[in-house]
């Protein structure tokens, strides 16, 4: 029997530690995130407020605390303007649709009275009670049926009130929660903000060069990498907002250029998307309305998005992030394999931090450590 050769013995037992580290390093995140997030949050809106900041610092002379102060302003009150308009624009929209419904739901009840005071319907009832009449059994069983029935829509109806109120309960009990969370991300931004310059150089002095700019390399990528994405963003949501709007133009729909940004915005939530808006319009205008010229046409409007948002999402990802059309193609697919259409967006993360990592030689030097046991020179 052979002795296993001491070097291959070596590499096993770096590969077995490295192996370690990094899970011993994904252990702690895991359970040290849910701790740190608002400072971490805080970290990135002082890294993306950083330009702002230094404008005003050495452009303007501003002491760096004023600076920093007013580019957070400057911040909030556009975060707060957006959301303003954006609600004052919703609130008279949902206002008409409601005078819409009023006058919908009054043209069918005028409708059922119609129908139930018709002819044709009293026939119809008079022939069902002769029929129980001569058939007393079928009477109970249909009395059954619709008790049964009438239990569950109560049953439907009590989940749904439910729901709704532990919802406004669970969302009304977490605002304080949520007022302090922000609280603190808006005092992380402005510290950290505030000493971004000592905090780099104390950085700097505790760790080695070569980590130091390793570190670099890595925060330049991402930093790149998250305006990218923002602005792959901006653009895929421009484009089925233009879509939409173009869309509804051609089909003379009131309202096409609101509804349009609405739909544009939606196209942001990551489950949902467009389909949260188009779905439902479409099935109440084909089965509500019976508009089968507009319900096909918003259909082909909808497919339409759907195609052009992925035939476009991976090359605009990839031109704004600096990633392979192919590559965050299938990042898209094996995050939707393994984490359904979050996946979607974890997918692209995720290879812009496996690039980014791959940039700055830490697989590299991570394999030089397990083959030789040294660490790369500086």
């Amino acid at each position: 029997m052979g002795i296993l050769n001491p070097r291959l013995v070596h590499q096993i037992f770096r590969g077995i530690w490295v192996a370690l580290i990094i899970a011993g390093i994904a252990y702690a995140f895991y359970y040290v995130i849910p701790l740190i997030y608002p400072f971490i949050f805080g970290w990135i809106l002082a890294l993306m407020l950083n330009p702002i900041v230094n404008f005003f610092q050495f452009k303007l002379k501003f002491p760096r605390w004023l600076a920093v102060s007013f580019s957070m302003l400057l911040f909030l009150a556009a975060m707060v303007t957006a959301i303003t308009l954006l609600v004052a624009n919703i609130v008279v929209e949902l206002g008409s649709l409601a005078d819409t419904l009023q006058l919908q739901i009054n043209r069918w009840v005028e409708q059922f009275n119609v129908f139930i005071n018709s002819t044709a319907f009293q026939d119809w009832i008079e022939k069902i009670n002769e029929f129980f009449e001569n058939n007393p059994k079928y009477q109970e069983t249909v009395n059954n049926n619709l008790s049964s029935t009438a239990g569950s829509i109560a049953d439907v109806s009590k989940f749904i009130i439910n729901y709704v109120f532990n919802t406004l309960k669970s969302l009304l009990t977490s605002l304080p929660n949520i007022a302090t969370i922000t609280i603190i991300i808006m005092l992380a931004t402005f510290f950290i903000s505030k000493d971004w310059y000592q905090l780099i150089q104390r950085y700097k002095g505790i760790f080695s060069d070569l980590i130091v700019k390793t570190t670099q390399l890595i925060r330049n990528d991402l930093q790149k990498a998250l305006f990218g994405y923002i602005r792959a963003q901006l653009i895929l949501v421009s484009l089925t907002a233009l879509v939409v709007i173009i869309g509804l133009l051609v089909l003379r729909v009131d309202y096409a250029i609101t509804i349009g940004l609405l739909t544009g915005l939606a196209d942001l939530m990551p489950y949902l998307g467009t389909g949260a808006v188009m779905v439902p319009w479409i099935l109440y205008v084909f089965f509500a309305q019976g508009n089968l010229v507009l319900g096909i046409g918003l259909s082909v409007l909808y497919g339409v998005i759907v195609i052009a948002r992925q035939i476009m999402e991976p090359k605009v990802l990839a031109s704004s992030v600096g990633l392979d059309p192919l590559a965050t193609l299938i990042a898209m697919f094996v995050g939707l394999k393994l984490f359904g259409l979050l996946g979607l967006i974890i997918g692209p993360v995720s290879l812009i931090l496996i690039s980014a990592f791959y940039r700055a030689r830490i697989f590299h030097d991570i394999a030089t450590y397990i083959k030789k046991g040294s660490a790369p020179s500086e």
